[in-house]
């Protein structure tokens, strides 16, 4: 079922329920009313009755009779009746056609007025005391013009109900489709958009300015602004992994080629297989950087203390690398434990290791590599300053993406792996990377965990 013809159904179910809900409330009121009503009027004949018989003791009940058809409107069905103190008829011969238990009588005594039903008929009782004793009396009738005007109200109802539902759907069906236009719209508009046109967008001024619709519009621009993003990434990501992929093969091959173009002496085999070996381990590197970047998980947890990390990462440096970094340790806190976070010890050193190997490569042969740590607030800071190449402006948001490499970063050797594996690991232990750096002043690495 579509959505308009579900909001429809909705809508009149709602209604109908809510209309004849206030139908039948106003229809047992009347109901009600009419009961209440005639029994007003049937204590009004029951007085008149009692007025006629007991107060002017010389009318005989011939003479009420013919009162009785000259000044009162008779009831449909109508019965009066005058019980004694025994509880027996007096001065009306009694009616057949109903038939008074003395237990009701009685108890119209003990209530003084009593309202009950007989058969078809309404009826009410009263007690009467006059100076020739007490009396009970009763008068019955049916309420047919009552019954007749409630099931004209009815019937009134009923087609009222039956013709407000048809008004209704016609309506609901009218208000749902042009509120769902403009989903349709945008439906249309997102239909258009496919793999190739992600630089389109849907219209924000479908709705109002704050509506359900409008909100929705921006989501999805907002989504198609990611997925605009993340294909750009994986064709610059294919784009340099084959390129990267691609050199240390051609390097290999035109080696071999060389070297079986013609017999060499054992020097030159050795020689050429050394090169080939190194761009082979070079290879390897490459794949096992593309297998971290893209399977990395936390895996297993320990506490790593992070300043005895920092260390172990710097003993991880080439030897010969190894006296350009130099550690300074900040304001650190009393207690060690709040230095510790839990996480992959390996996995988090492998990524300070590539930090610092970073800093190293693109700095002078013998300019230092500053490292600082220290604790503010909860907070466990890493600062990674180097005094080399540096990045420039253009360049600087780009650096995260997978075998990205700089202009002027491309003289040296690397790959462009190993700075968005290092964010990958920080982030999966709930740190954060970011760099800041001058084009020819150096580069700093903020960690914080």
């Amino acid at each position: 079922m579509t959505i308009r013809n579900r909001l429809t159904w909705l809508f009149l179910g709602l209604v109908a329920v809510i209309l004849l809900s206030a139908l039948t409330t106003a229809f047992i009121l009347q109901a009600d009313y009419t009961h209440e009503e005639f029994h007003q009027r049937l204590r009004d004949r029951a007085e008149v009755t009692g007025y006629v018989f007991l107060e002017q003791d010389e009318v005989r009940a011939e003479a009420f009779r013919d009162f009785q058809r000259r000044y009162l409107r008779t009831l449909t069905g109508e019965v009066l009746q005058i019980y004694d103190s025994q509880l027996q008829p007096r001065f009306i011969e009694q009616d057949t056609r109903i038939r008074i238990p003395p237990p009701l009588l009685a108890r119209i005594v003990a209530e003084k007025e009593v309202y009950f039903d007989l058969g078809a008929r309404q009826a009410v009782g009263l007690f009467y005391k006059d100076n020739q004793g007490e009396f009970v009396i009763v008068a019955a009738a049916e309420n047919h013009s009552g019954r007749a005007r409630l099931e004209h109200l009815a019937e009134i109802m009923g087609l009222i109900f039956v013709v407000s539902l048809l008004v209704i759907y016609v309506a609901g069906r009218m208000f749902a489709g042009r509120a769902l236009s403009p989903i349709a719209a945008v439906n249309d508009q997102v239909d258009r958009i496919t793999a190739q046109d992600l630089h389109l967008r849907v219209s924000e001024r479908i709705g109002s300015e704050q509506d359900e619709l409008t909100r929705l519009a921006r989501t999805f621009n907002r989504m198609l602004e990611r997925l605009e993003e993340g294909f750009e990434t994986q064709r610059t990501f294919v784009s340099n992994a084959s390129h990267e992929l691609r050199t240390p093969l051609t390097a290999t091959i035109g080696e071999l080629q060389v070297l079986l173009n013609r017999e060499r002496d054992p020097a030159a085999y050795r020689e050429a297989g050394a090169s080939v070996l190194g761009e082979l381990q070079q290879l390897k590197l490459l794949l096992n950087n593309l297998l971290d970047l893209t399977q990395t998980t936390v895996g297993t947890s320990d506490e790593i203390r992070l300043d005895e990390l920092l260390w172990e990462a710097r003993g991880g440096v080439a030897p010969d690398q190894r006296r350009r970094v130099q550690i300074t340790l900040g304001e650190l806190p009393a207690d060690p434990a709040l230095l510790e976070i839990r996480g992959n010890r390996q996995l988090l050193g492998r990524a300070l290791t590539n930090l610092l190997d970073n800093a190293l490569k693109y700095s002078g042969p013998d300019q230092p590599v500053q490292v600082r740590f220290e604790y503010q607030a909860g907070r466990r800071r890493i600062w990674v300053k180097d005094q080399g190449i540096g990045i420039s402006e253009k360049a600087l948001p780009q650096v995260f993406q997978p075998f990205f490499r700089a202009n002027n970063a491309r003289p040296v050797v690397g790959h462009g792996v190993g700075l968005p594996l290092a964010r990958r690991i920080i982030e999966l232990h709930g740190g954060t990377l970011q760099i800041s750096s001058d084009l020819g002043v150096g580069t700093v690495v903020e960690v914080v965990f």
